[in-house]
């Protein structure tokens, strides 16, 4: 790190020193930056964060490669709309206090989406530097950028977000999750009251208890929560809306005005083969829930976690990434990833997929599970697998894995990890029966987020399926505005607003 640090600095001291401003092709020529990092070895037997972030240097120096095309297209790129070439060039001016307001006024999760969020198809895949040196790979890093200066606010202590006078309105959110969180915080905003109810006992859905420590560290997601209380936000965790209470006795016996249910993905697929159900079998959900949010890997915890020495991981997503990189860390002697397609249809990030391979995740590609063997006690010992060629594209634009007749094989192991993907929650399907969805309980809404039922609006993974951190922040932001819009029409109507004062 200081090695990369000090390079940076001496770059800066001779563009620093230039008296003209710097040109298009000058800002092409600065190289970029490489992101700070635990070695793999020491890495992958800790929870530690694996990437460090950019010293200030390595920012600056990242941020003076943006060009600041006029059209923006990294902005269209962002599905919360951030002002990017703005806090790009505040980084450059060193003014990261009035970087991460910019960032803020649009995504209040700026520490969280700048370490998790898939950039390089999303806000960096458009970016005109990539486009003209004719490699994605070198656009500007604008998500390594967005978690420095979100790191920095926060080493300087979180500012209270503003919050208007109270309306006497009350806004109930089911999930804490991205979209959740990012609905009370823009509703809170407006004056609103606002309740967040969370089935498990810490808030931060997803966060907290799929994504590892090693990547996204708890306490950033802490810090978060920590800003909406202070903006006055209610949270009660422990409390599952369609058990402990219907949906509809929101808004029909409690006195609320709306409702957004935010519940995400969170029901596991399975293979459906043979063996599925033997003991050391386990879906990436309740391995990554007992690992992340109950602490398996602590010692000092009281989880029981399988002790395994050879693992299967099933699946060639972020978190069948995170399911075979966490049972490195839980010491297993083996982990081998199994992929039915190559690597380049994966849907993992690029950085994951490297991470994984540099810290000994050994990659099956063009594999894939027929059945899983056990033995008498009914506990995994072996896994009986199958090769692939790749066919047509399918529905998914993907080309379509072919089995390839008489290519079986034994695969000795003793756990098996199955991480194919997640459908919705048919909790609240089940028990609000009024409430339109599809086929795989995906909740139907229109472009503003309102579902079937009136003043009950939906977003996030239980809305799209399972998808990234920051479209479910999209989709909340929407959902924020018409609610904040409905409610601004019905104290319009009002005989008589309440009486505002500030907090």
């Amino acid at each position: 790190m200081n090695a990369l640090r000090e390079k940076a600095r001496q770059t800066l001291d001779e563009l620093d020193a230039r008296t003209e401003p710097l040109k298009p092709k000058d800002r092409m020529a600065i190289e970029p930056q490489e992101m700070p990092a635990q070695e793999p070895r020491v890495r992958a037997s800790n929870f530690k964060e694996v990437t460090l972030g950019y010293s200030e240097e390595q920012a600056r120096l990242e941020a003076m490669r943006c060009l600041q095309c006029k059209n923006a297209p990294c902005i269209s790129g962002c599905p919360v709309q951030i002002n990017i070439p703005k806090f790009i060039s505040q980084i450059v001016s060193k003014d990261y206090e009035g970087a991460v307001q910019t960032i803020k006024l649009t995504n209040i999760l700026p520490s969280i989406c700048g370490r998790v969020c898939p950039q390089e198809i999303q806000c960096q895949a458009p970016c005109t530097l990539g486009k003209a040196l004719k490699d994605a790979g070198k656009s500007v890093s604008i998500g390594r950028l967005e978690r420095f200066v979100a790191d920095f606010e926060r080493a300087k202590g979180i500012k209270q977000q503003s919050v208007k006078p109270e309306t006497g309105k009350r806004v109930a959110v089911i999930g804490s999750g991205p979209a959740g969180l990012t609905v009370a915080a823009d509703v809170r905003r407006e004056g609103h009251s606002v309740v967040i109810f969370e089935a498990f006992h810490k808030p931060g859905g997803v966060m907290i208890y799929g994504i590892p420590e090693f990547r996204l560290p708890k306490a950033i997601v802490q810090a978060e929560i920590d800003t909406l209380r202070a903006m006055g936000v209610e949270i009660r965790t422990d409390y599952v809306i369609g058990r402990t209470r219907k949906l509809m006795d929101l808004l029909d016996k409690d006195g609320f005005d709306a409702v957004f249910v935010g519940t995400g993905a969170g029901l596991p697929k399975f293979m459906h083969i043979e063996g599925e159900n033997l003991i050391g079998v386990f879906s990436a959900n309740e391995y990554l829930t007992r690992i992340n949010l109950m602490k398996a890997y602590d010692p000092q915890s009281d989880t029981p976690i399988m002790k395994s020495r050879k693992v299967a991981v099933l699946g060639g997503g972020n978190v069948a990434m995170d399911a075979a990189r966490c049972a490195l860390r839980l010491g297993a002697d083996e982990v081998h990833l199994v992929y039915r397609r190559t690597e380049t249809e994966m849907p993992a990030r690029a950085e994951e997929r490297h991470h994984a391979k540099e810290e000994g995740v050994v990659f099956h590609l063009l594999e894939n599970a027929k059945r899983i063997i056990g033995n008498e006690y009914g506990c995994v010992t072996g896994m009986e697998c199958l090769r692939y060629e790749l066919g047509e594209p399918d529905d998914s634009g993907r080309r379509r894995p072919v089995p390839i007749k008489g290519s079986e094989f034994i695969m000795e192991l003793d756990t098996v990890v199955v991480a194919i993907g997640n459908d919705s929650n048919p909790l609240i399907k089940r028990t609000t029966p009024e409430i339109e969805t599809n086929k795989t309980n995906n909740i139907l809404t229109d472009a503003d987020g309102k579902t079937s039922v009136d003043r009950v609006y939906a977003g996030g993974d239980i809305v799209l399926g399972a998808a990234t951190v920051i479209l479910a922040m999209g989709q909340g932001r929407r959902a924020a505005a018409s609610i904040n819009k409905m409610l601004a029409a019905s104290l319009d109507a009002s005989p008589a607003a309440p009486e505002q004062h500030d907090i």
